[in-house]
């Protein structure tokens, strides 16, 4: 969803992913694993010449499994590559033993892990006389030792579709995430461009988008930049789109006209920097899954996340309005720009003896079986990203039903997910009271 969000959106559209329900399995119902495969749904191949072989493509596959309370390991992935006759012939690399007819093989994947990750990597040509156009199918089936019952099985139905077609393949290489980056620290972007396409990519397109921690140093002429806008409901990134006239012949590898840097700012925390290329002169990629990276960047700074708590006083049958809030102390901003979750929830446990007769519409009653049936408890939910010196308020009217000398609520601010914030250091304003007093 992220990579496809982010792609019809032109490179900087965030996408809000499902926020889940959250629901954690009970202590006496049995756990389950499943074992899956990670294969592309397509692949291109390029035609092959009249005088030669099609150069060799990329295939990279891998298994992996969703519990990762279990160990799994002895991972064997089934390659049937023999729906490719006529059409693509497949080279197999040193971990894939194949059968007798070199079109069906199993490769060892070795311990299973929970993240996708490549342990197959595959080499696909077309054969000469293929035509463009043509069609075939790569099929895969696996297990793995692990999981409930000893035995995982991967469902059935994974394909890959290998199609023959020319024309330029431009991508970028794959960046590694980066850790601990002080804030004041530039950054060079992995970002040549390869064109492992069977045709001249004449001028090229690049789109970049980053996150409100980073800056984008280096200034083309040959682009044009917008933003961070910080006023809006969206995070604020810097968008920039370029158009670059250099031809990239097949197999070529070209640079920007100068290095890509960016500078990692002050308000730098978990920042993001995306970026994407297309043929220009209208022509169409190949195969556009290495066309768009996502760089992961992390900084070694903090967020001081706090609660704002009230004092508020009435006699028992008035309504009063008690405020409570969040505030963002800084330095770093915060934002689940791959998730959508909501950067924060702000929890509000009512003063005993009161009701909440109204709130804000981003509240909601958030009361579980391990609350005091007396207190109310409401849980207000952020956007998705704040900014150092945000200080968001929520208003309640509180109906005081009756007055029990020495109420006290509380306010708690906790993450979407979990209990405590990595990046805040200061737990001791996560929590703010909310004092009802009497009136005098």
């Amino acid at each position: 969803m992220l990579r496809r969000g982010l792609r019809v959106g032109a490179v900087g559209a965030l996408v809000v992913a499902g926020l889940g329900s959250g629901a954690a399995l009970a202590a006496d119902q049995p756990q389950r694993d499943q074992l899956w495969i990670q294969a592309p749904d397509e692949q291109a191949v390029t035609v092959a010449p009249q005088d030669g072989a099609a150069r060799y493509r990329s295939l990279d596959l891998g298994l992996y499994h969703d519990n990762d309370d279990f160990a799994v390991t002895d991972g064997r992935l089934t390659v049937d590559a023999s729906g490719l006759a006529g059409v693509a012939e497949v080279a197999w690399p040193d971990n894939c033993a194949p059968d007798e007819t070199g079109t069906v093989a199993v490769c060892d994947t070795g311990d299973v892990p929970t993240r996708h990750s490549a342990q197959v990597s595959l080499k696909v040509r077309a054969v000469a006389g293929a035509a463009l156009g043509a069609q075939g199918t790569i099929g895969y089936s696996a297990q793995a030792t692990g999981g409930p019952d000893g035995t995982l099985v991967a469902p059935e139905g994974f394909t890959t579709s290998v199609t023959v077609g020319s024309g330029p393949d431009l991508g970028f290489g794959a960046p590694k995430n980066t850790t601990g980056v002080a804030p004041g620290t530039e950054l060079t972007v992995p970002a040549s461009v390869t064109n492992t396409g069977n045709e001249t990519a004449h001028g090229f397109s690049v789109r970049l988008w980053a996150t409100y921690g980073l800056d984008v140093v280096t200034r083309y002429p040959q682009c044009t930049y917008t933003g961070p806008d910080d006023s809006g409901s969206a995070p604020p990134a810097t968008r920039v789109t370029c158009s670059f006239d250099t031809d990239v012949a097949p197999g070529a590898t070209v640079e920007l006209p100068e290095p890509l840097r960016l500078a990692v700012n002050g308000r730098a925390l978990t920042e993001r920097f995306d970026y994407e290329v297309e043929p220009g002169d209208g022509a169409t990629d190949l195969d556009t899954s290495d066309n768009y990276r996502a760089w992961n960047i992390a900084a070694d700074n903090i967020a001081d996340f706090a609660a704002r708590g009230t004092v508020v006083s009435g006699a028992a049958g008035d309504t009063v309005t008690a405020t409570v809030g969040f505030a963002d102390l800084g330095p770093a901003w915060v934002g689940n720009v791959s998730s959508g979750d909501p950067v924060a929830v702000v929890h509000f446990h009512l003063p005993e003896g009161t009701t909440a007769t109204a709130m804000p519409s981003t509240c909601r009653n958030a009361w579980t079986s391990g609350d005091d049936p007396a207190v109310g408890h409401y849980a207000c939910t952020l956007p998705i990203w704040t900014q150092p010196g945000l200080d968001v308020t929520f208003p309640f009217k509180l109906r005081i039903d009756r007055v029990v000398p020495g109420a006290t609520g509380h306010v708690v601010v906790k993450p979407y997910y979990g209990t405590t914030f990595p990046f805040d250091p200061n737990t001791d304003n996560n929590t703010a009271e909310v004092v009802l007093d009497p009136a005098a």
